[in-house]
């Protein structure tokens, strides 16, 4: 890209919309964050789990604090982490949509309590049931810092991916071909 092409698509990062069109270039797996005992429990899909230590094991979210989960992972100390296949668009639909709300989320699908009583989704690519480490309250969203208790692993693996706007699907074993094509040596992993 020359130095002028550059100049034509860069802005001040203070654009909101063209912030946001550089934050679309990352692809992120798909999960469902579960949260709730007793009734009260519900459900949201998001691409922002991330691995923040493994000694010990930590991982993080990052929820809006106007979802539904986050009211409830702040009183109860637990949540659940879902994470998605690549055949499970339709949960990531369905606990993505705001007209759907609370239990009704989990009408109709699949799912059981954790050992800590949280809800977690059958057939998940890996669910993990969380303590709460951490709550850190930034602007509009939260940061939740979680201790994993109990992990659970599916036997095929596939993902859901959310990259610019859209869902991706990758299948290792339908994919398998097309991924050794463009993955790259582990020497250029650092």
């Amino acid at each position: 890209m020359s130095k002028r092409d550059l100049h034509l698509v860069s802005r001040m990062a203070s654009d909101p919309a063209h912030f946001h069109s550089a934050l679309r270039r990352v692809a992120a797996g798909v999960s469902v964050v579960t949260a709730g005992l007793g009734d009260d429990i519900t459900g949201v899909t998001t691409a922002s789990l991330i691995s923040l230590s493994s000694e010990p094991p930590r991982l993080m979210i990052n929820l809006g604090r106007q979802s539904s989960a986050f009211p409830l992972i702040a009183r109860d100390g637990w949540f659940g982490i879902n994470i998605l296949g690549s055949d499970q668009l339709a949960l990531a639909d369905r606990f993505g949509t705001p007209h759907i709300a609370g239990r009704t989320k989990f009408d109709g699908i699949d799912w059981s309590r954790g050992t800590a009583g949280i809800p977690l989704l059958q057939h998940a690519q890996a669910t993990i049931e969380c303590e709460v480490d951490e709550i850190i309250e930034r602007y509009d969203h939260a940061i939740i810092v979680g201790r994993p208790d109990t992990v659970e692993l599916a036997p095929r693996l596939s993902s859901l991916l959310y990259w610019n706007e859209q869902y991706v699907e990758v299948d290792r074993n339908a994919d398998l071909d097309l991924l050794a094509e463009v993955s790259v040596p582990l020497t250029h992993v650092r």
